[in-house]
């Protein structure tokens, strides 16, 4: 997205240049911290800004250009196309670097003439012309220095700069965008990169001129003209037309098959459970006391009382009794049981006699 804020400036600092007979020599380029102009000029967000993690991104911008940046005398490179005299270098800026308390330095290759200028005298101070960002004040990118006695220039304000538009200023770095047409962009989906002014303005056109109610009235059937009440009537008509018998069932059919399967459904399924349950009570795989819960398992889930019974172990002791069905002995003497006592007692037979009829 491009930067929406940028703006060029002059800075309104000064910083003294370093007498030397080297030919690189270090130059301070700004402070550290917050610092505003000295000839009184409103900014937009107050003070201009750099620290540590700012000059980071300054240095690695600057260090991403293959060209060096230019050091001249007093500003001329960007007065040159307004007055039409030359504006030769007075050296060139090789490198940033951060010195934590100190500021933003430069490392410049001096011409022989500037150095001799500044050893002179002629020149005491560097003044340094940077982009920023409006809104929050921080410094973006060095973009040249100049040697002056004087660095702040008056009436050289922010974006008023001749030299903006000429091949200087022609990097990589992206114009600003007018904040409407970012938005319109964004609203529209367009591509905010590659959408013109022109073609915001056609596409917005476009978009309010767009019939919203073309795709209801295809829907409807109805005239590609009509109005919302029109509309309103069709949308009504709708819902009151009379059902087709032969494509549509009533709902109290529909409820009334419901009823009818899920009674179906738990006769079916409570017939299952019975079987299941009466064949484990049989073999023994089910206690007595187990048949209640077995039931309810059953009507919840016919599967898995059916997967217990599949797993469960018959226990033999419970599908006989210990006389297999027979009457139990009551009189042991002779081998009678009860039944056959009260049959001795009836007729008035000896029960000796009755045992020994019976075993004949």
């Amino acid at each position: 997205m491009p930067r929406t804020s940028l703006a060029i400036a002059l800075a309104a600092c000064s910083f003294q240049l370093p007498t030397s007979d080297a030919t690189t020599v270090s130059i301070q380029l700004t402070p550290t911290g917050d610092f505003k102009p000295w000839d009184g000029r409103e900014l937009k967000p107050g003070r201009w800004h750099i620290d540590q993690a700012v000059a980071s991104a300054v240095i690695a911008r600057f260090a991403a250009r293959k060209n060096p940046r230019v050091l001249d005398y007093e500003h001329q490179t960007l007065l040159k196309e307004k007055n039409g005299q030359p504006a030769p270098a007075g050296g060139w800026i090789t490198g940033l670097e951060w010195r934590e308390g100190q500021g933003l330095f430069g490392t410049v290759e001096l011409t022989a003439r500037a150095r001799k200028a500044i050893n002179d005298g002629e020149y005491k101070f560097v003044s340094p012309v940077f982009s920023y960002d409006q809104a929050t004040g921080d410094v973006l990118d060095v973009r040249m220095a100049a040697l002056t006695n004087e660095p702040g220039i008056d009436g050289m304000e922010p974006l008023a700069l001749q030299a903006a538009a000429t091949a200087l200023f022609s990097d990589d770095e992206e114009p600003p965008m007018n904040k409407l047409l970012l938005a319109v962009c964004t609203a529209l989906a367009l591509s905010a990169t590659a959408t013109t002014e022109d073609q915001a303005i056609a596409a917005l056109d476009a978009h309010f001129k767009a019939d919203p109610l073309a795709d209801i009235r295809k829907t409807l059937g109805v005239d590609a003209k009509a109005d919302a009440t029109a509309i309103c009537t069709a949308i009504t008509a709708r819902g009151t037309a009379e059902v087709d018998p032969a494509k549509f069932v009533p709902v109290s059919v529909v409820e009334s098959l419901k009823t009818d399967l899920a009674a179906l459904t738990a006769k079916v399924q409570g017939a299952d459970v019975d079987a299941l349950v009466s064949a484990g009570l049989a073999d023994g795989r089910l206690l007595k006391a187990q048949e209640e819960w077995a039931r309810g398992l059953g009507k919840k889930d016919l599967a898995a009382l059916s997967a217990y019974l599949d797993t469960a172990a018959p226990i033999a002791a419970l599908t006989r009794t210990q006389t297999d069905g027979k009457q139990p002995v009551v009189d042991t003497a002779n081998g009678l049981t009860a039944d056959e006592l009260a049959v001795c007692s009836a007729t008035a037979v000896d029960p000796k006699d009755f045992a020994a009829a019976k075993a004949a």
